[in-house]
């Protein structure tokens, strides 16, 4: 299904086939609002990291395991896969048409973390594994804050050796809208 994607930078939108997208970018930046509401204007069907990764009580699966299943997912012809999962990024990306990086302000993707937290207190969220109610901890907070030097940095690197794959970054939440209003044109 093909649908108009902007460009790296500006939102002037082109024409671009989007078949397989990955979306990247802190905690809180919106991955997974964008990547669903990605999905209901293209019809592709998103695939929440988050909620294969996670077991019940945030036991990880193994990284064996992990990178198997990633492996098998990238092969499916469509799809739009929210999160960041380091240790398996460039095998999306290499298997990506599409990479989107939301590379929002740290304060705002801050707040956003501590209202999700609030919000679903003691609860699952919707994009999230079974068994994993909300929590906000220190980890997860300093990952966020250093998010832009550290996890950032590398995954900028990673895309920096792409080649043939459109890159759409977006730097604010005024950009993220203009982008998502121009794929329903």
């Amino acid at each position: 299904m093909c649908r108009r994607a902007g460009p790296t930078t500006a939102l002037d939108a082109w024409s671009q086939c989007m078949k397989r997208v990955v979306v990247i970018g802190s905690g809180g930046s919106g991955k997974s609002t964008f990547a669903r509401e990605l999905a209901e204007i293209t019809g592709l069907p998103v695939i929440h990291l988050d909620t294969v990764f996670w077991r019940p009580d945030w036991e990880p699966t193994p990284k064996d395991e992990w990178k198997a299943q990633v492996e098998q997912m990238v092969k499916a012809d469509e799809w739009i896969m929210d999160g960041n999962f380091g240790g398996t990024r460039e095998i999306r990306m290499q298997a990506a048409d599409t990479i989107i990086m939301l590379d929002l302000p740290r304060w705002l993707c801050m707040y956003r973390v501590v209202e999700r937290a609030i919000t679903y207190r003691g609860r699952r969220r919707p994009d999230m594994a079974e068994g994993c109610n909300e929590k906000l901890d220190w980890d997860f907070i300093i990952w966020v804050w250093n998010y832009r030097k550290q996890s950032g940095t590398r995954a900028f690197a990673e895309i920096e050796k792409l080649r043939d794959k459109q890159v759409i970054i977006l730097r604010s939440p005024r950009e993220v809208e203009e982008f998502l209003s121009d794929q329903r044109r």
